[in-house]
């Protein structure tokens, strides 16, 4: 009978409407009160996380919109029910497998009369075995009932393929459409020494307005759901295998701020490193964050995949401005939680990113404060290529400047690498993703000091 089963006692307060769960504004203005987003409905319409307790366990659980982040957790409803998280999927109140961790999709699966084996078997199906189905016909070797059942109870694909687009250096980007109509980037990434990574998003637009990333003009639309974000994984190894290869890693490092997401965020990660199905390495799926220290925090006690800090900056000063977050978190708070965290996480590095601007952060005094800034911290340095795009008030550093600042942080005795641009002829590079539109967050007042470097008239 698809989700519905018999409860002796269900008690239940939901919100009166979709509109009421959550606005992105609230959580913005609360946190980040200089970035601001756009929505009418926060939350699709049609995805919701529902926990059900049996009376019997009397357990009183907080269920949100299926992709409540943390610092949402006060808005939740409440239900009374039998212990199993179930995603829907549109008004036919089908379940979406792909919202479900392994041990939620057993449950899931007894719950409807079946054998947990018949579950693992339908897991590899889905995720594993080279077929990666999107339909009930691609289910070969499943029992007919069992089948039957998923036909009238189980939706297999949360996202729609838009279209594709090719780069000169073979990077491909990936639009894929939402149930809501929204449209969201995915890029694959391939590469020579046989490892190819994808890119996965984690919302639509971006709340944390850092001024040199074009998913950043479109302001928060909303987050993805787990299933949204598993599904551009699963998409990426459908569709690309056979041409770049096996998809080996994954970063969170498309549209949005992972850690503004957490919660469908370290779902979609524990689903993504199962040893049964797409069994990536924990070590190479890698979040990344502009430095939400709760959350990040949270991430490292509860994820053991890697984490990449969005790092960009050496003073307070550059990091309020041009990663408007730092306002909230200052810099001495991010390093010294990582400092701190790190101590109880064994032969676990943090992954700095830093794209360099030019004229703003990449001076060799930028390079020796930097040196300082990360010292005790077990870490790796990426040294990215700023990419242009509509409206950037930035421009990269050149080629011979980005040596010299690695050198500097070599000779200290820094891991630290360069991170050509890929695929930036199709805005596929690092801070091109999304569409912003008409209306766009807001640019930030450029510090008197930079305005020369930037070619802007005081």
């Amino acid at each position: 009978m698809g989700s519905m089963w018999m409860m002796r006692q269900v008690s239940i307060r939901v919100a009166a409407s979709t509109n009421s769960l959550l606005l992105s504004n609230s959580i913005i203005t609360s946190q980040f009160p200089i970035s601001f987003s756009f929505s009418s409905s926060f939350y699709p319409k049609s995805q919701y996380l529902i926990s059900l307790v049996s009376s019997s366990h009397r357990h009183s659980l907080s269920t949100t919109a299926a992709s409540s982040s943390s610092s949402s957790s006060s808005t939740s409803s409440h239900f009374d029910v039998e212990e199993i998280e179930v995603s829907k999927n549109g008004s036919n109140s089908k379940t979406l497998l792909k919202g479900l961790t392994y041990s939620e999709f057993e449950n899931w699966v007894q719950l409807q009369g079946y054998r947990p084996g018949q579950a693992l078997m339908l897991w590899k199906r889905l995720y594993g075995n080279d077929i990666w189905a999107h339909q009930i016909d691609e289910l070969e070797g499943l029992n007919k009932d069992f089948k039957k059942m998923l036909s009238e109870n189980a939706e297999f694909k949360a996202l729609s393929l838009k279209g594709i687009l090719t780069a000169s250096d073979g990077t491909k980007k990936i639009l894929f459409t939402l149930e809501d109509g929204q449209v969201i980037e995915t890029v694959v990434i391939p590469c020579d020494r046989g490892r190819t990574t994808v890119c996965v998003s984690s919302q639509v637009g971006c709340a944390m307005n850092c001024q040199f990333c074009y998913t950043g003009r479109m302001g928060l639309k909303r987050h993805l759901t787990a299933a949204e974000i598993v599904e551009q994984a699963v998409f990426a190894r459908r569709l690309l295998t056979s041409e770049v290869g096996s998809i080996t890693n994954v970063v969170f490092m498309g549209m949005g701020e992972p850690l503004h997401n957490i919660d469908n965020v370290i779902k979609a990660a524990d689903i993504m490193v199962h040893d049964q199905g797409l069994h990536f390495s924990p070590r190479k799926v890698t979040v990344s964050t502009s430095g939400l220290v709760p959350q990040l925090r949270r991430f490292l006690h509860e994820s053991n995949c890697a984490l990449a800090v969005s790092l960009n900056a050496t003073t307070d000063e550059v990091r309020n401005w041009i990663m408007p977050i730092n306002r909230k978190y200052k810099l001495g708070l991010l390093l010294e939680t990582l400092r701190e965290e790190l101590r109880f996480k064994n032969n676990y590095k943090v992954l700095f990113e830093y794209v360099m601007l030019s004229g703003v952060n990449d001076s060799i005094e930028d390079a020796k404060r930097l040196i300082d800034l990360i010292e005790g911290i077990p870490c790796k340095i990426n040294l990215i290529s700023f990419n242009p795009h509509t409206g950037s008030q930035f421009q990269p550093t050149s080629d011979a400047k980005m040596i010299e600042f690695r050198n500097v942080l070599a000779e200290a005795g820094c891991t630290v690498f360069l991170r050509p641009s890929r695929g930036d002829d199709q805005m596929a590079a690092c801070g091109q993703l999304g569409n912003p539109g008409a209306i766009q967050a807001p640019l930030l007042r450029v510090p008197k000091q930079f305005q020369t470097a930037l070619n802007i008239s005081v």
